[in-house]
């Protein structure tokens, strides 16, 4: 039950966030709105406030939001709203503002509770070694458990990812002064990092500088003031996206295999219930990361998403001419055919996790 409340809490936020955006800026521009539904197929609450119809569906993966006027093809048959407020009598570079606004409205998501969370407070690393390996490039310097690092290179360090970092930038090989601190006293310690073989994030096979010394457990709440909050939760986005993106690229090219990396609605609820149980601060970071790949995921280029409408519009900006009619459904047929497949995958992917425990 945890684990069924927590993916709709997720899924219902995501999807209020990605259609509100569409929302706001089609009521801005002056376009009528019919419908703004979270979930599809028959609606079990609905409330019509002025023009618009406000409902939850049956099925929550996804929602929509109903303009008049957006399917070209289509006779819209709510004659008291003025014609001229329809989607398509709209200027170009409106249209694709509206589509636009809803993955940049995913993206906004993240930001504001990346931004929460840094004013809240940062679960951080204090730079404190756990242990030291024997024989180790640290050992042989004379640094021991429960060290606490104070500078590398002069260089001061507050945090323990600031250590793996410091210690890249300089590099094997050379000779660096850490400066520790031992029960109340003053070390300074030569120590000559050497190159080890590691994995990073992606499973690929690395060299990086070490000095053999893990973490501690000692943690802090990180707090940022207002301003620095602001920046931290812009950073956070992209570098999540960078790192999505990167993950992308490798999926495409072979190295993360596709039937480890594409999880779907099953993976997301069973990580949603962990992430749950494990505290408010990891359950709003998962809706945060999802956000983020919603948001690029809607902008493929593939028709029926946003990123898809984004692409019949600049191809009517370039010929001078709208794509409808025939044409216009093959397009959709296409690219709901490609999303059924993807989805049918990333179910298959998530039943194997379950069988293979």
């Amino acid at each position: 039950m945890i684990t069924i409340l927590a993916f709709i809490i997720v899924l219902g936020i995501l999807i209020f966030f990605h259609e509100l955006g569409h929302f706001i800026m089609a009521k801005a521009s002056g376009v009528g709105v019919l419908k703004f539904s979270l979930g599809f197929g028959p609606a079990i609450l609905k409330k019509r406030i002025g023009e618009t119809q406000y409902q939850i569906a049956a099925f929550p993966l996804g929602g929509f939001v109903k303009m008049l006027g957006e399917d070209p093809d289509e006779k819209d048959q709510f004659t008291h709203i003025d014609p001229s407020r329809s989607f398509a009598h709209k200027k170009l570079g409106t249209r694709a503002l509206i589509v636009f606004s809803g993955p940049l409205f995913n993206f906004l998501l993240a930001v504001l509770i990346y931004t929460l969370i840094a004013w809240t407070g940062i679960p951080t690393f204090l730079p404190v070694m756990g242990a030291v390996q024997k024989g180790s490039p640290a050992d042989k310097a004379g640094l021991l458990a429960g060290d606490r690092i104070v500078t590398i290179a002069k260089a001061p360090v507050e945090s323990w990812d600031e250590v793996s970092l410091k210690l890249q930038g300089i590099g094997a090989g050379k000779s660096i002064e850490i400066e520790v601190t031992r029960d109340g006293k003053i070390f300074l310690l030569h120590v000559t990092p050497i190159e080890t073989k590691d994995k990073n994030l992606f499973g690929e096979q690395i060299s990086r500088p070490m000095i053999g010394i893990t973490r501690g457990d000692t943690i802090v709440m990180k707090r940022h003031g207002p301003i620095d909050g602001i920046i931290y939760g812009f950073t956070q986005c992209y570098r999540i996206v960078e790192l999505t993106g990167k993950a992308f690229w490798k999926t495409v090219n072979g190295t993360i295999d596709i039937k480890k990396s594409l999880g779907g609605p099953i993976f997301i609820a069973q990580v949603s219930g962990e992430t749950f149980r494990a505290g408010l601060l990891p359950f709003f970071s998962l809706i945060a990361f999802i956000s983020i790949n919603l948001a690029i995921i809607n902008l493929f280029p593939i028709p029926v998403l946003d990123g898809g409408y984004l692409l019949l519009f600049l191809i009517e900006g370039i010929t001078g001419r709208p794509i409808e009619g025939r044409p216009r459904e093959i397009a959709q047929q296409i690219g709901l055919f490609i999303l059924i497949m993807l989805m049918l995958f990333a179910f298959y992917n998530d039943i194997t996790r379950i069988l293979k425990g």
